[in-house]
């Protein structure tokens, strides 16, 4: 493998960056919808609001449309140049990077974890099966998305730094997972207090 110039990862980055930050939650609602995700159930931009605010086909749209963000730049990058994975695990990091503050919202966005998701698959099918197949396994029983999402994010982030046997991987994505536990914050509050939203195919007032 070869070492990308570092205008090249640049320009990669600025790419992945920029895709991440389309805001489709918005889009979808909007052309679709004929509404403002923003301003139904919890506010939230990605497809667990979208799903409690427009039913199954809409929250589809958008866990596709948000996947396909962090897939898009680690997949190309990977497959058009020859270089180290570890670059497509930063391009990832970068999407949810975008994702979740994208300069089209004032710096606000969503909470990255399906655009992570997107990225692993990108870098790893075997890690992003496993990390459907875990989130499953707590979100079926619970219908706790978010204890699902984080958890299946940490794990994701360790099984790469494992899979890779590269601190640098290890290490982006440590911080993917962290940006994805910080837009989480007020979830994890309330599900210490017990009081989190469970996932469902109706409005909610928070995700």
């Amino acid at each position: 493998m070869t070492q990308p110039a570092f205008m090249q990862i640049a320009v990669w980055t600025i790419a992945a960056f920029l895709i991440g930050s389309i805001p489709f939650g918005v889009v979808v609602g909007r052309l679709f919808f004929r509404s403002d995700i923003r301003s139904s159930g919890s506010g939230n931009i990605g497809a667990a609001n979208a799903l409690r605010s427009y039913g199954k086909l809409g929250g589809a749209a958008v866990l596709l449309l948000d996947g396909l963000k962090g897939f898009a730049p680690a997949y190309a990058l990977l497959a058009f140049t020859p270089t180290d994975p570890a670059y497509a695990v930063w391009l990832g990091f970068v999407a949810v990077l975008g994702h979740c503050y994208s300069p089209w919202l004032g710096g606000r966005g969503g909470k990255g974890v399906a655009t992570w998701l997107g990225a692993v698959t990108a870098i790893s099918w075997p890690v992003a099966l496993g990390f459907v197949l875990l989130w499953l396994a707590i979100v079926i029983p619970t219908r706790w998305a978010s204890l699902g999402s984080l958890t299946a994010t940490a794990c994701s982030a360790i099984a790469l730094g494992v899979v890779r046997h590269d601190p640098w991987t290890a290490l982006v994505s440590g911080a993917a997972a962290a940006v994805i536990f910080l837009k989480h914050r007020e979830n994890i509050g309330r599900l210490v207090a017990g009081r989190e939203n469970k996932i469902g195919f109706g409005k909610a007032s928070r995700a």
